[in-house]
């Protein structure tokens, strides 16, 4: 029985030992934790990042889909009709304007050459003749040897041997013509595209199908539909002074297909002046060399216009503008004394990572772009330049220290 009360009593001394070192730990504990918080975590205004908006001279660019086509297209098609002898050019070939590219058999077209200028000996014959039956008809007129109706008839045989004359004339120069339409010419100067016929076709004059077509690529065209829609906040922000255009002659780039920029730097020609009615946009045609003919008829490219120059532009990152329940943009700006201000912004196009602000914010006016979840408009926050290391470190740990 004395043996059970020791054990009882030695129990309860261990057991109050050991509550009192868990005080102790505990009381270490909670000073280190008021020292902790005395030390980190004083109250005070949240950091923010922001951006110091600085407005320059810019140029304003647009980039639009666009298709290559050749600055100037030919349709080759025959004016007589005939069979072809010959093809005289290489498929893919550069041609020359004049060149001869299929001749068709000429022999029906010699032999009409040949009957006019037997027409045309025949009257000059019959003419000659006339003309000296009149001469010798005019001295006997005079003296009433013959009668005035012989005169009258020899003079009108004379007036139209002289018409036919001139008909002959002409049937020889048709004749010449279309003897040398039988040898098919190049129309302009360009690189030739495949044969439609082949020797020994027969050709009929002006016929619809073409025999090959002729295409100058250098220069070629890049056309790019514009919606009408820009089009006009175009002319608008012209119009409101936001930008100076210099129109036709502005300097425009493209894109390949493949994502690379090409080398040669293209120009506006003009833009055009009716809208599609199916597609409400209006072509944009600009002029690109094309010296290594790189540049295909019907290829895809990206095309960027220079639209005009903003002398005071002021762009604005993309993360620091946020929109309101109404749907307008808006942004955070540190004021004068320190305090976070809201404002309504009229935003432009969207360039590269920044939006184009028309109203809204001035040179020298500080964005916020970190932060902007821990400010409300009125309060004071502590502004420090956004994007380092540094300060990126220092906003996420007062982001912790706030959670915390």
């Amino acid at each position: 029985m004395r043996t059970l009360r020791l054990s009882t009593r030695a129990s309860l001394l261990v057991i109050a030992a050991m509550a009192a070192g868990v005080t102790l730990v505990g009381c270490k504990k909670g000073g280190a934790l008021e020292g902790a918080a005395g030390a980190g975590f004083s109250a005070g205004p949240p950091e923010v990042g922001v951006v110091t908006i600085k407005a320059e001279r810019m140029p304003i660019t647009v980039e639009l889909p666009g298709r290559i086509s050749a600055s100037l297209v030919a349709e080759v098609r025959p004016q007589v009709t005939g069979i072809i002898l010959k093809r005289l050019f290489e498929e893919g070939a550069d041609v020359k304007e004049g060149d001869v590219l299929y001749q068709i058999d000429p022999a029906l077209y010699e032999a009409a050459l040949s009957s006019a200028k037997a027409a045309l000996a025949h009257t000059e014959a019959n003419l000659a003749s006339l003309r000296s039956q009149m001469a010798r008809l005019e001295e006997l007129i005079k003296i009433h040897a013959i009668s005035q109706q012989q005169y009258d008839d020899t003079d009108a045989a004379l007036k139209q041997a002289e018409a036919e004359l001139a008909a002959n004339k002409a049937a020889i120069e048709t004749a010449k013509i279309n003897l040398g339409y039988t040898q098919i010419k190049a129309p302009i100067s360009g690189r030739i595209g495949k044969s439609s016929v082949t020797v020994g076709a027969l050709v009929t004059a002006n016929q619809g199908a073409a025999l090959a077509t002729v295409q100058l690529l250098n220069p070629v065209y890049a056309d790019a539909p514009q919606t009408s829609a820009n089009l006009l906040r175009l002319r608008q922000s012209i119009t409101a002074g936001h930008m100076t255009s210099d129109g036709a002659g502005t300097p425009a780039h493209l894109v390949l297909e493949d994502g690379s920029t090409y080398s040669e730097q293209g120009t506006l020609q003009f833009s055009d002046v009716t809208v599609d009615p199916t597609t409400g946009s209006v072509d944009l045609r600009s002029s690109f060399p094309n010296p290594d003919g790189v540049l295909l008829p019907g290829m895809y490219v990206r095309v960027t216009v220079e639209e005009g120059i903003s002398d005071r532009a002021i762009l604005v990152p993309q993360r620091g503008v946020t929109f309101n329940p109404r749907g307008e943009p808006v942004a955070m700006v540190v004021n004068a004394e320190n305090k976070a201000e809201e404002r309504v912004l009229d935003i432009g196009r969207s360039i590269n990572n920044s939006w184009l602000v028309l109203e809204g914010l001035q040179d020298g006016d500080r964005v916020i772009v970190e932060g902007t979840l821990r400010v409300r408009p009125g309060a004071p926050v502590s502004p420090v330049p956004a994007y380092s290391t540094n300060n990126v470190a220092t906003v996420e740990a007062s982001a912790d220290a706030a959670t915390l």
